[in-house]
């Protein structure tokens, strides 16, 4: 697929309706709703007339410029004495703090460097800042430099950071390698060399392959620079670098094969549940190996003045050269010579990893200026430190960044500049988030049976924006302006500042987040509800017999059972719980306190299901003790011989459904599935995995239900307050897209462990299954979104149930659960007030006392652009933006989905070059402070396995990577995409600290050392050939590399100061994430070192994905067409 291409097919993904500035549709989760009307989400339905109009024509895609200017450099790189682009701008706070609020000064960085017109191609603007010593020899500032300067801008607004990639006309382009005068070849980079030297700020992280085939263009070098050769007259554009726009497939995205069982999810994950069996062949040998690695080094001084006499040579003593890559073609067949007679080709240059933005850096910097204080929600507007940050939040008036992340803090006052911009207006709301210990929680206020204080038009909820008018007798509702009478139970004097004196002592009035009780007018038909319960229902077909499941899900059960959630002080859990196991049939367990024995009944007819007893199936635990451990010791042995191999699965479902409703009660049902159900019953389901779909417009359907009855199940479950939690165990195609309809539409969870191997994958499974029982969860939940005037709520995300526009209905809504919410303009927004959001939960808790959860969030407006591009926050924007394209697969076909992604975030970045950089040549790369790390997180995204799948990742994996990640919160995504990547050998024993991170790369990895890659569903250790045997006997146990088993699911346990780090870092990111990571151990040369280079992220993946270097240099390239 042609990266560069628009999509014309359909409107780009992700554009804004008209109307709406440029915000995507949040759908949480990427998934469409069903139930919703489709014309609510206008994400894909046919092109919106407002996005035409930046969409050059699609000729002009590839055409030379008019004016005549060089190609756009796709990578120009600066010398490497120049970080070209800055940590910080001027007035830029890295991550897009404003200036005032941030304690941390950054040197100005903004300053493109501008060749064209000078006669030092390298003398820079002090503002650049170098990453690193300066360049060491002549040639290797011209590897730096060719084609990419990467500049920081000087803004008209503060601006930030950018890239500078030299102008066209003084710098030949990175990507290419550049021809000397007279040469009209231009040889793609894909095939002469590694990727182009990149020179932007420093901190992106980079993942997407090269596309394959593609030519980048590549420029001459034009009279000014001295010591290039004058360029032909006419200067033209070579092809483009990504393949004609007509054509070459994507090669597969994945670096290997990966193992059966095995998807390679996103570009860093490949899913825990996915990685067993057999490994795959090594296919990876040809994985070329990324940019260089070098060490990051800190942030360059501030200045550096400009070193003339740095010339660059066209005598091919450019960077080393690189052998041609797998799937990459040669240089673009037939290109015209756009005015120059045809040369030999030009030696390649390759732009320098090391000066491009890394992420690695970017974190660190975040932590080190934002980690020790306290963030303190006082403010509005405030941008938060990211996620990757360590941080204590003290709530002053603004729920925590725990609870709501945007995608910019600083919103667009009218539609027009939110549609100029194109920044998708989103919130990443996660209600019931879990708060480390030393924050407290939110407050449970009970204000008697006249509940909540409300606006009596907009019905938003007491909060502490409200405006206490008349002495304290009427409020005005800061979201619709109305003014209320104050109850007399409520009322209160105001101080001198207007403020009721009771101010601090009213969680709703001085803080952000906080709980209601709701009353009996807040309950189903009006009556408080029953504490929950909990179904377990096994499945006893022949496979899970097998393979051991059926008895180690009962052993399991016994002790799990005590742990119960409940509320905090309550002696035991309210929760009650029943049993049923089955194959083609239902088995229904009666497990009475007055019984000697559990009973047992069958229900055959499934076409008909009814739950064949009342009394009994419902239990107290610690009433039925004896009788539920009886039972668990029985079901293994009664199922023993089985020889029934079929199942069915909504009848399953449907019992549950049936016995939550006659004990009038929510719960949730714990299914543990193996197979396809093909046994003649409701939803029966056939196989209908066809690879040969990829890539072609019917591709959407492999993500779609095969059948809509478990839409309407899901929506009888909503109504029930009935969720799913599904555990599968599949050792063939299972049908994820379908089998998780009602779990993903109830806000339950699904959990994979392909090829189930007792050894192995005991231990995740038996973790995730002891946290998903034990987390806190809410039931028969409401969720709605308010919002002050000017704004409102159009479109949603994640795991949920729409009926209507407005509420989002979850039967179950746990602690990691997100729902991403999209907000367009209905109307203009003052700065002086700013923008208001107020997100309400109603639930019932796990001991059945209904409650409403507020968080409150004021968001600064701004009438300049330079104030929105300040205040993003790029984890959270990514996190949106996969939501969106996750959900744009189900309707449309994904390469429509990846160019409207490439296309949207082009639009984002040229808008910020045109409007905020100072003036610079073309030739730059200009990146935002705060969005220098959206090329490499994009294309991380972009690489994923459900947008450009590798041949081994099957369907189910990736129809199970979409549904995960839709629910992921800002965190989750962030370490998905780029994952985390240790140095274990680098960590020092006695502190308690992580080794510091390093980039995803190949060419970061020594093979004398062992390293860590975690992506938030797997653990590597990937040990290199040459690790000293001290090291190997230490944390292995063997005495050389050859000994190690690459089938360990765990470290052994060994007495030393090493194996005890290693494993205490293992144990804290386990405890980080909301699953339990899959360990493999991986050796370099093996086979399985193919699946882990599908993580290194940065480099090209075998699949078709571009390197980071590339990708940048597209984005230049895109920026440019949508400039020119």
């Amino acid at each position: 697929m042609s990266v560069n291409q628009q999509a014309h097919t359909g409107p780009p993904y992700g554009q804004p309706q008209p109307g709406y500035q440029g915000y995507q549709q949040p759908a949480y989760g990427g998934q469409s709703l069903p139930g919703v009307p489709r014309s609510q989400y206008g994400a894909y339905n046919g092109p919106m007339p407002e996005y035409q109009q930046p969409v050059p024509p699609q000729g002009s895609l590839r055409a030379p410029p008019t004016s005549g200017a060089p190609p756009p450099v796709s990578g120009a790189s600066h010398p490497s004495g120049h970080l070209a682009y800055s940590q910080f701008d001027h007035g830029d706070v890295q991550n897009g703090i404003p200036a005032s609020a941030a304690p941390m000064q950054r040197p100005p960085a903004s300053q493109p460097f501008l060749p064209g017109s000078g006669s030092t191609p390298v003398s820079q603007p002090s503002a650049f800042q170098q990453y690193g010593p300066p360049p060491a020899s002549v040639q290797q500032l011209s590897n730096h430099m060719a084609g990419m300067t990467i500049g920081t801008a000087t803004a008209s607004a503060p601006p930030p950071a950018g890239l500078g990639y030299g102008p066209p006309t003084s710098v030949p382009p990175v990507s290419g390698s550049f021809s000397p005068p007279g040469s009209g070849l231009y040889t793609p980079y894909s095939a002469t060399q590694g990727p182009p030297p990149t020179s932007v700020p420093q901190g992106l992280p980079v993942a997407q392959p090269p596309f394959p085939g593609q030519t980048v263009s590549t420029q001459r070098l034009p009279t000014q620079v001295p010591g290039f050769a004058p360029p032909p007259p006419s200067t033209g554009v070579g092809p483009s670098s990504y393949p004609p726009t007509t054509g070459a497939p994507r090669p597969p995205a994945m670096p290997g094969p990966p193992l059966p069982g095995q998807t390679l999810a996103g570009p860093p994950s490949s899913q825990p549940n996915h990685v067993t069996s057999p490994p795959p062949p090594s296919a990876m040998a040809g994985l070329h190996p990324g940019p260089p690695m070098s060490g990051l080094h800190g942030p360059p001084p501030p200045t550096h003045p400009p070193q003339p006499g740095y010339q660059m040579q066209q005598n091919g003593s450019f960077g080393q050269m690189r052998g041609p890559q797998p799937n990459y073609g040669g240089a673009y067949p037939g290109t015209p010579n756009y005015g120059s007679p045809p040369g030999p080709p030009p030696p390649p240059k390759r732009l320098d990893p090391d000066s491009i933005p890394s992420p690695i850096q970017v974190i660190e910097d975040d932590r080190s200026n934002r980690g020790s204080e306290p963030f303190v929600t006082g403010a509005r507007g405030q941008v938060p430190p990211l996620v990757t940050t360590n941080f204590l939040v003290k709530d002053q008036g603004n729920a925590s960044p725990r609870y709501i992340r945007c995608t910019s803090y600083n919103i667009p006052c009218t539609s027009d500049m939110a549609k100029q911009s194109q920044v998708p207006l989103a919130a990443v709301i996660k209600p019931l988030a879990t708060l480390p210990p030393e924050e407290t929680l939110p407050y449970l206020v009970d204000h008697g049976e006249s509940g909540p204080v409300r606006c009596n038009r907009c019905k938003a909820y007491m909060c502490p924006f409200m405006q206490f008018i008349e002495g304290g007798r009427r409020f005005q509702c800061c979201f619709c302006s109305c003014v209320t009478e104050v109850p007399p139970h409520y009322f209160q004097h105001l101080d001198h500042t207007g403020k009721r004196v009771d101010f601090y002592d009213r969680p709703e009035l001085s803080l952000g987040s906080y709980e209601f009780l709701a009353t009996v007018d807040y309950c189903k038909n009006n009556k408080f509800p029953s504490p929950p319960a909990f179904i377990f229902m096994i499945d006893v077909s022949y496979n899970a017999v097998k393979s051991g499941l059926v008895r180690l899900i009962c052993e399991e059960l016994k002790s799990l059972l005590d742990y119960l959630p409940r509320e905090g002080n309550m002696e035991e859990s309210a929760i009650r719980v029943g049993f049923v196991t089955y194959n083609k049939v239902l088995h229904f367990y009666n497990v009475k306190s007055s019984l000697a024995q559990p009973q047992m009944m069958v229900v055959s007819d499934v076409a008909d299901m009814f739950v064949p007893l009342l009394d009994g199936f419902l239990v107290n635990v610690n009433e039925s003790r004896t009788v539920i451990t009886s039972l668990l010791d029985q079901i293994p042995e009664m199922f023993a011989d089985t020889r029934e191999t079929e199942t069915v699965f909504a009848p399953v479902i449907q019992a549950g459904l049936e016995a939550l409703k006659a004990a009038e009660c929510a719960g949730k049902l714990f299914i543990f599935h193996t197979s396809l159900p093909i046994a003649e019953a409701p939803g029966k389901l056939k196989n209908r995995d066809d690879r040969k779909l990829i890539n072609t417009d019917k591709e959407k359907t492999l993500f779609q239900p095969q059948t809509s009855f478990y839409n309407n199940l899901a929506k009888d479950c909503v109504a029930q307050g009935c969720c799913v939690d599904l555990f599968l165990f599949p050792n063939q195609y299972l049908d994820v897209a379908t089998l998780g309809v009602v779990p993903y539409q109830t806000g339950g969870s699904i959990y994979k462990y392909a090829y189930f191997q007792l050894e192995t994958d005991q231990d995740r499974f038996l973790n995730d299954l002891r946290r998903d029982v034990q987390k806190e969860v809410g039931f028969d939940a409401v969720m709605r979104v308010r919002t002050s005037t000017g704004i409102r709520a159009t479109d949603f995300f994640g795991a949920f149930y729409m009926s209507n526009t407005t509420d989002v209905e979850m039967a179950g809504l746990d602690c990691d659960k997100t729902i991403t919410v999209e907000f367009k303009h209905d109307d203009k927004l003052s700065e002086d007030s700013g923008a208001l959001l107020q997100c309400a939960l109603l639930y019932t808790s796990c001991a059945g006392q209904r409650r409403l959860r507020i968080h409150n969030l004021s968001l600064n407006c701004c009438t300049q652009l330079a104030d929105l591009y300040r205040n993003c926050e790029t984890d959270t924007l990514i996190n949106y933006l996969a939501k969106y394209a996750y959900r744009g697969v189900l309707n449309s076909p994904v390469k429509t989905v990846r160019d409207a992604l490439i296309n949207q975030c082009a639009q984002i970045l040229a808008c910020y070059r045109k409007n905020c950089a100072s003036p610079s040549s073309a030739g730059q790369l200009i990146l935002p402070e705060c969005m220098k790390l959206l090329p490499v997180y994009l294309n991380c995204v972009l690489k994923s396995d459900v947008l450009q799948p590798g041949p081994e990742v099957t369907t189910d994996d990736r129809a199970y990577i979409r549904q995960l990640v839709t629910s992921m919160d800002v965190a989750e995504t962030n370490v998905f995409f780029y994952p985390r990547l240790l140095p274990l050998t680098k960590a020092d024993v006695d502190s308690d600290s992580l080794p510091a991170a390093i980039r995803n790369s190949e060419e970061r990895l020594s093979k004398g050392d062992i390293y860590l890659l975690e992506n938030g569903l797997n653990i590597f250790v990937w040990v290199g050939v040459s690790v000293q045997q001290g090291l190997i006997q230490n944390l292995f146990g063997v005495s050389s590399f050859g000994q190690i088993s690459n089938t360990l699911s765990a470290l052994p346990v060994l007495e030393n100061p090493f194996s005890k780090k290693v494993r205490s870092i293992v144990d804290m990111l386990q405890g980080q994430r909301s699953r339990y990571m899959k360990l493999i151990i991986v050796k370099q040369e093996d086979k399985l070192e193919m699946l882990f280079k599908h993580f290194l992220v940065e480099d090209k993946s075998l699949s078709g994905g571009a390197s980071y270097v590339d990708f940048l240099c597209h984005m230049h390239k895109e920026i440019r067409q949508l400039l020119s």
